[in-house]
């Protein structure tokens, strides 16, 4: 008999629900998973290498818990990768990963190719700018997976301070985009969805089964079409979502926050096409046109931003004799 109680009492929980390291480690073993972390990169030289040492010295070294650290990086500038690999990590170009696709560029891509050269059976996608990096971030998105049966993915939420200024931080304001734009689409076609407090988080863990089998789109709208999939093919008793207390990054100005919001709002109205919710124009425009203040005049911006996404990685040939070993 399905249980009464709503899904959000029963499938949220806090990372200190899970702070029994140890514990987490049996059930690793028990359940017989590998666990990879992956971080996606660009130009994170600032931040890339407290995240590894971080994550390796407590819950690699410590507590075996990860077995698996790696970014797979967009082609960064600067030092990210060098930094990386001297904090231990393996380290990958994206582009570098199947050669033979045609080479796209986005956090959607890194995602997606990560599946093809990590080998966990769960896998933690971990954003690479995180100012105050703390074990939680991996533990607790973890947790659920191993510790509740059924969960096969799950979300992190927490408290985004906006910077006011290069040393102080207004105690809330993040995550614009999710309260203007994502939640009142969700609420309207995907209410169960809007039960998730940030479905933009960046960072979540999934079973490879899920991931393998759901297809990547490689900009902005990664987030919201992951959970859409999800929700259609396995229902929200697959999905957790865990409070991570609070996270500090660096935070983007409105013009780039429409940007991510044009991007998001076109994967998303796919989604509800595909699955006959409604119909949208095939023909539906590509360019965000904007307005950038400069002295006193305006200046006219437009951006092409393409709805692109890998298929279920599980499709690809290559994927499929790499893995052949495996299953």
């Amino acid at each position: 008999m399905p249980d009464p109680t709503p899904w959000f009492e029963r499938h949220t929980f806090h990372h200190s629900d899970f702070a029994d390291l140890g514990r987490l480690v049996d059930l690793k073993r028990e359940l017989g998973f590998k666990v990879s972390v992956c971080f996606p990169t660009l130009n994170e030289a600032a931040t890339i290498a407290k995240e590894i040492v971080v994550v390796k010295a407590e819950l690699a070294t410590r507590f075996p818990l990860v077995d698996e650290i790696a970014v797979i990086d967009s082609g960064s500038a600067d030092r990210t990768r060098e930094i990386a690999a001297e904090c231990g990590a393996s380290v990958w170009l994206a582009r570098d990963i199947l050669p033979g696709l045609p080479p796209l560029k986005g956090k959607g891509e890194n995602l997606w190719k990560a599946l093809h050269v990590l080998s966990g059976d769960v896998v933690v996608y971990v954003d690479a700018d995180i100012k105050n990096i703390h074990p939680r971030f991996v533990y607790g998105l973890l947790g659920p997976i191993l510790a509740r049966e059924g969960v096969k993915y799950s979300k992190a939420f927490y408290d985004r301070p906006i910077a006011v200024d290069q040393k102080n931080l207004k105690p809330s304001g993040g995550g614009r985009v999710t309260e203007l734009v994502i939640r009142p689409l969700f609420s309207l076609y995907y209410p169960e969805l809007a039960e998730i407090v940030q479905p933009l988080s960046g960072e979540y863990a999934g079973t490879r089964d899920v991931l393998e089998a759901i297809p990547f789109p490689i900009g902005y709208g990664i987030e919201t079409s992951m959970l859409i999939d999800i929700l259609e093919r396995w229902g929200m008793d697959v999905i957790a979502q865990v409070d991570l207390d609070r996270r500090v990054h660096r935070n983007q100005d409105t013009l780039a926050l429409g940007r991510m919001a044009f991007g998001i709002m076109k994967t998303f109205f796919r989604k509800l096409e595909s699955s006959g919710k409604a119909s949208w124009p095939a023909a539906s425009a590509d360019d965000m046109i904007q307005f950038q203040l400069e002295g006193t005049a305006y200046r006219r911006d437009i951006r092409r931003i393409e709805l692109v996404e890998r298929p279920p990685i599980v499709e690809v040939p290559e994927y499929l004799a790499a893995r052949k070993g495996d299953r």
